[in-house]
Formats: C-alpha cells, sequence, structure tokens
C-alpha cells in the first residue's frame, strides 16, 4: 500500500501536476479582482471596476519532503525510475515524511459591482487535493525498497500514516459588502457558498502496526489495522478521464468566510470619495477561514476495513501488481488479511484553511503584503480528509492599473523555503512561487506554476468615476 503511496507523490512531483492559496502572492492585490475572493470573499468589496470576469485560468502545485528529482524530470519522465539517476531520496533525515499535491482550473466566473459598497461573485471551479505522510524516515526508507533487507530482523512500528485524495467540482456564489466606514477606516465582510459536486476520492490510513522482517519473502505482523475506502465512482472510471466529471452527483454545501479592516489616514476630514479609491488606504488587515465543508460518497461495494495482524506473511502477496486496477487489489488485499466492520459511506472533509493578510501601501505603486495559510485539519484525528499546506508568504510588489510584477517569498511548516516570480499584464497572469529556488537547483523536491486571463473595464481603457472627486463626510 505504501509504495502505491511512494510512487504517487513522485509521479504527481514529476509530471507537475503541482497549496493552499490559489494564485499566491498576487492574490492579495487590490488588482485581483475575481481571483482576490478565492481566498477571502470580503476583498470584492469597494471593488475599483463595476465587473472583473475570469476567462480561464489554472493553478497546480506537488511536493513532497523525501525524493528530489532532476529538473529534467518535469519534462521528460522516464519509463523506468532508478534510484540515484532519476530520483534522489533523503534517507538520513530525522523528521516525518509527508507529500502534497493540488490542481484546480478556474473556469468562467464574474465578480460585479452592485454600487460602491457591495458586490456579488459567481466562482466554478474544477479542483483536486492530495495529502499523504506522516511517515517515519526509517519506514520510507523500509517501503521505498520494499522490502528492504537492511530492516531484516528490526521490529518496526507505523504508529499512524495516512494518504488521500479528493478531485471535485465547486460553484461558488459570493456576496461582499462595506459593513462600515468611517473618516479613517473601512471595514468590509464578505461570504461565499458553495455548492459541491464530487468527482472522486479515496483514503487509506495504517494505524498502530508492529512487524519484522524475516527474510525477503517472510514478514510477520503483530498488530495493527487498515482503514481504506474509496468512492464507487472509481470502479467504473471511463477514458477520456473528463468524461467522469459531472455536476449535482455526490452534493455538498461548502463556506468560505472573510473579513477587511483598512486604515485610511488620508481622507483629510472628508470621508470617503465618490467613485473608485481602492488605493485610498496606507494597511489593511484581513482574516478568511476557507473550504468549510465536506462531500458524502457511497463506497466501493469490496471496501472494508482490515486487521492486518499476521504470521509468515509474503509481502509479494500485497504488492500492488502492474496493470491491477483498483478494485482488484482491494478484493485481493481483502481475502489476504482479516476484514473488520466498517461503514459503506464516508464523508471527505475539504482542504479548510485560515488566512491571515496585511498588506502596506508604500506610495500606491509600491506595496508589500504578508500572509499567512494554516491548515485547519492537518492532525491526525480525521483522516477523511485532504489538507492545505501551512506556509507564510511576504510578498513585495510593484501595481499600476495595466501592470503588476511580484516577488513572493515563502516558507513552509516543512521548512522548504522559496522565492518566486508573478507578473500582471494587460489580461495575462501567470507565476510560481518557487520560480528562482527551482531555476537555481538542479535537484527539486517541490514545484508550481499558475495562470489566467481575466478581463475588467480598466483593460478596456474605461474608468468608473474620478478618484479626485469628494464625496460628503461620513460620521458612524
Amino acid at each position: 500500500m505504501y509504495r502505491i503511496l511512494l510512487n504517487t507523490i513522485f509521479l504527481l512531483l514529476l509530471a507537475g501536476a503541482a497549496i493552499a492559496q490559489t494564485f499566491p502572492g498576487y492574490n492579495v492585490s487590490t488588482y485581483a479582482g475575481i481571483h482576490g475572493v478565492l481566498s477571502n470573499p470580503a476583498s470584492a468589496a469597494g471593488y475599483r471596476y463595476k465587473w472583473d470576469v475570469n476567462i480561464i485560468g489554472a493553478d497546480v502545485k506537488a511536493g513532497n519532503t523525501y525524493a528530489r528529482v532532476p529538473k529534467s524530470t518535469l519534462t521528460h519522465i522516464p519509463k523506468n525510475w532508478k534510484p540515484n539517476q532519476d530520483y534522489f531520496l533523503d534517507t538520513t533525515a530525522q523528521r516525518k515524511q509527508n507529500g502534497w499535491m493540488m490542481a484546480e482550473i478556474v473556469l468562467p466566473s464574474v465578480l460585479y459591482a452592485i454600487d460602491e459598497k457591495q458586490s456579488v461573485s459567481f466562482v466554478w471551479r474544477m479542483r483536486s487535493s492530495g495529502s499523504a505522510g506522516n511517515l517515519p524516515t526509517p519506514l520510507a526508507n523500509f517501503f521505498s525498497d520494499f522490502p528492504n533487507l537492511q530492516y531484516r530482523g528490526k521490529s518496526l512500528t507505523i504508529e499512524k500514516a495516512a494518504a488521500s485524495m479528493h478531485v471535485w467540482n465547486e460553484l461558488g456564489f459570493s456576496y461582499a459588502r462595506v459593513i462600515k466606514e468611517g473618516y479613517t477606516s473601512r471595514w468590509k465582510a464578505g461570504i461565499t457558498v458553495k455548492l459541491l459536486s464530487g468527482v472522486a476520492a479515496g483514503y487509506s490510513q495504517v494505524a498502530n502496526t508492529n512487524f519484522v522482517l524475516n527474510t525477503k519473502r517472510n514478514a510477520d505482523i503483530t498488530s495493527g489495522t487498515l482503514r481504506y475506502g474509496y468512492s464507487q465512482e472509481l470502479d467504473h472510471w471511463k477514458k477520456p478521464d473528463l468524461s467522469n466529471i459531472q455536476l449535482f452527483q455526490n452534493n455538498g454545501i461548502g463556506l468560505d468566510l472573510g473579513v477587511i479592516y483598512e486604515y485610511r489616514p488620508d481622507n483629510g476630514g472628508w470621508g470617503k470619495r465618490e467613485g473608485t479609491d481602492a488605493d485610498d488606504y496606507k494597511f489593511r488587515l484581513g482574516v478568511s477561514i476557507t473550504d468549510i465543508g465536506r462531500i458524502k460518497y457511497v463506497k466501493s461495494a469490496n471496501n472494508t476495513d482490515l486487521s492486518l495482524v499476521k504470521d509468515n506473511l509474503d509481502p509479494r502477496q500485497i504488492t500492488y501488481r502492474d496493470k491491477e486496477s483498483l478494485k482488484q487489489y482491494s478484493t485481493r488485499l481483502n481475502r489476504y488479511f482479516t476484514p473488520m466492520a466498517s461503514d459503506s459511506t464516508f464523508h471527505m472533509s475539504l482542504p479548510a484553511a485560515l488566512n491571515l493578510m496585511g498588506d502596506y501601501n508604500i506610495d500606491s505603486r509600491f506595496f508589500v503584503s504578508a500572509n499567512a495559510v494554516i491548515a485547519l485539519n492537518a492532525g491526525n484525528r480525521n483522516f477523511y480528509k485532504t489538507y492545505a499546506l501551512t506556509q507564510l508568504l511576504i510578498t513585495p510588489r510593484y501595481e499600476t492599473e495595466r501592470f503588476g510584477a511580484y516577488m513572493p517569498f515563502v516558507i513552509n511548516h516543512n521548512g522548504q523555503a522559496d522565492v518566486g516570480a508573478a507578473v500582471r499584464f494587460g489580461p495575462l497572469v501567470l507565476g510560481s512561487y518557487s520560480l528562482f529556488t527551482t531555476l537555481f537547483q538542479s535537484r527539486i523536491n517541490h514545484a508550481d506554476a499558475f495562470v489566467a486571463l481575466r478581463l475588467n473595464p480598466g483593460m478596456l481603457g474605461r474608468r468608473n468615476g474620478d478618484k479626485k472627486e469628494l464625496g460628503c463626510p461620513v460620521n458612524f
């Protein structure tokens, strides 16, 4: 099972299928428009244009802490993976090993400003998320060359390790409003209600498992359980893959909630201005919780939890076989181990995250922002989930109406640090928060990229009023 898990992590990385926030670094900009709604729905209130349309966008990320690969494998994937040639393992690390991936396509979406205080948005996204890990390095070494004879005769223990994957569709309906405005401040709030449609999901968890490898073909498992399940749709998966994507199946409800405070000291005592004044703040603070919710799935009919206790086990009998379907493999495991009672359904939680944002306006062209993404469900208690990658980003940026340049500095909870870049040029946005890190390393263990096309009146030479026109004082 873990051989499949590790190979999956490698393939996700090498395929570039690239964690938490969509369009990182750029997404906190006041020019982000519909893209800013993805990380904080309150950002749409008081938007500078009447409308903003995403035509198409994509954001992909993947990584792990255990294996590095030459950059050439991103474009030329080997047919047969050879250690110390096609991949290099961190076999001496003292930490636990983890892997992750996220991929999403932002389909046609729109933000519409009802007036200066309120807006509505519609966002359509196809998303996938995967998480795996909590595996100590010696165990990763054992399973990466399964069975690794260097551990023969040694008692090994898996306290708790898990993997999960989720693919879903979401239709989001957002409302944002300026809820309070004074001489030097503005408060915004927003909510996104999401109709979720599950495409496919699966999970596995090995817990409290003790085993000894006696020989290459003999092992004893003295305790342990395997809890696993996958959605019944995977037993009937069709080609091409896109034909399996259907709206309004495995339905669920999700929520994003956000609030933003803006400090605006330069209004000269006249209160708010008429027209667009999106950049007339000295600093902003934002808080949001995204991806609250879960989706219910019916398990494949042959899924069941297993007691792994078994003497004289031949490791070859539990190894995944080439071209074997999930149904065939799970059926074989069920016959080899002792089935346990388990539910026929499961609820897959979304990768919920707390997003904290601070943004400082230097001179209305130069800005610097800091934002943290904190995973809310990354613990070991619930294994019906995928989870966000906790990380901190600091992004200096330069922006005008039709051009923006961004340089995110990123560190995640695995200790991986990156420097990236992004540009916004008219309708085109593209970037990578790990761009420079990837360029200056010969071997990499994570990668990402994003690109999007969007339109708003500013790109068409239209404006929404004159920022110099004064309004009446506002008293609260």
